[in-house]
C-alpha cells in the first residue's frame, strides 16, 4: 500500500443537474468549452441558461464560444462548508465573476490563498471534472498573455 492509497478521498462535490435549457452548456464542458446563451432577437448573452431571454422574452436563443476570461465582482471567503458537499475544501472563495461577454457568473476561485482573491483581479476559466464526465467551470488568476 502506498501513500497515495492512505490518503482520504478527495471530497465530493454537489453534482448541479441537467436541464433542458442548460444541456448545451453542459455538453461544451465535457470538452472544457465554456459557452454562453445568447438570444437572437436582442443581441445580448445570457447566464444562467433558461428558456427565455430574461431582457425581452426572446425564445431565438442559441449558445456561442465565450472567452472564459473575466474580472472578480464580490468574492468571500467560506472558512467552514456552506454546504455539507463542500467539506473538506475549507477554506474556499465563492465568487461572483464578471466574464468579457457581459455575464456575471457564480463560482469558486481557485489556486490563490483565499486572501490573496479581491475584487477586480484578472481570472480565467478552469475546469474540475464531474463524475459523469462534466466538468464544473472554476476561476484561477489569469496567467499573462
Amino acid at each position: 500500500m502506498s501513500a497515495a492509497d492512505d490518503a482520504p478521498p478527495a471530497p465530493t462535490r454537489f453534482e448541479p443537474p441537467v436541464a433542458p435549457a442548460s444541456a448545451p452548456f453542459w455538453d461544451a464542458s465535457r470538452e472544457q468549452r465554456l459557452v454562453l446563451q445568447w438570444c437572437r432577437d436582442c443581441e445580448r448573452p445570457i447566464h444562467y441558461p433558461r428558456e427565455a431571454c430574461p431582457r425581452c422574452l426572446g425564445t431565438e436563443l442559441e449558445f456561442r464560444p465565450a472567452s472564459g476570461r473575466g474580472v472578480v465582482y464580490a468574492a468571500s471567503v467560506m472558512p467552514k462548508p456552506g454546504n455539507a458537499s463542500m467539506a473538506g475544501r475549507e477554506p474556499y472563495v465563492v465568487a461572483l465573476v464578471d466574464l468579457e461577454e457581459g455575464v456575471r457568473m457564480l463560482s469558486n476561485v481557485v489556486g490563490l490563498r483565499p486572501e490573496l482573491v479581491e475584487v477586480g483581479l484578472a481570472v480565467e476559466v478552469t475546469w474540475e471534472p464531474l463524475s459523469d464526465g462534466r466538468h464544473l467551470p472554476l476561476f484561477a488568476a489569469a496567467t499573462q498573455a
